[in-house]
């Protein structure tokens, strides 16, 4: 049975908290895999050199900032999911049109103001604030979205619990990708 998705709205600005590193570039002691673990923790990257299982996140979160960084090959595709429920894009996607399913989309939702995507092989990067529903992207240190509302849940949520806190989940299962420089900083 369905169920109408939360406001969400906060009655106040967020305090924000102390930022939380959650790769510390040797191991993946604050992760987990869903399946079968392909992902590796290499001279400070978090890689999954191939399409495998997502990794998420041991701690859950309400609201945040997080900063991450990441790098893929060719046509390769992965996501970020905000507490594992809302997909941001990360797709290689460079000289096409800002569409919610490519790079910096969320997706099926909220599509980016502009395409900010490099060549794939180069590191690109995202700082993402979520307050209730409301997100704010900034990719490539340009903001693409800004202080929009995420109507509901994406394809690969790992659950429809919108009012609770979740972690941050990294889509293994559509090709290789890395990541690095994984900063969250949790709403007090």
């Amino acid at each position: 049975t369905g169920k109408r998705a939360p406001i969400l709205r906060r009655a106040q600005k967020p305090v924000w908290g102390k930022p939380i590193h959650l790769f510390d570039g040797s191991n993946l002691d604050q992760w987990h895999a869903t399946g079968q673990n392909q992902w590796k923790a290499e001279s400070g990257i978090l890689r999954s050199p191939h399409s495998g299982s997502n990794l998420v996140t041991n701690q859950t979160f309400k609201d945040f900032k997080l900063h991450i960084e990441f790098r893929y090959p060719q046509e390769s595709n992965s996501g970020v999911y905000l507490r594992g429920r809302y997909d941001v894009q990360v797709i290689d996607s460079k000289g096409m049109e800002p569409s919610s399913v490519l790079l910096g989309g969320v997706y099926g939702f909220l599509s980016p103001s502009d395409m900010v995507a490099k060549a794939p092989g180069e590191w690109q990067s995202f700082d993402i604030t979520l307050v209730g529903r409301m997100v704010t992207i900034v990719a490539n240190g340009k903001t693409i979205i800004c202080n929009q509302e995420i109507p509901g849940i994406t394809g690969g949520a790992i659950d429809s619990n919108e009012g609770e806190p979740g972690p941050i989940l990294l889509q293994g299962d559509h090709g290789p990708i890395d990541y690095r420089n994984i900063i969250i900083t949790p709403a007090k």
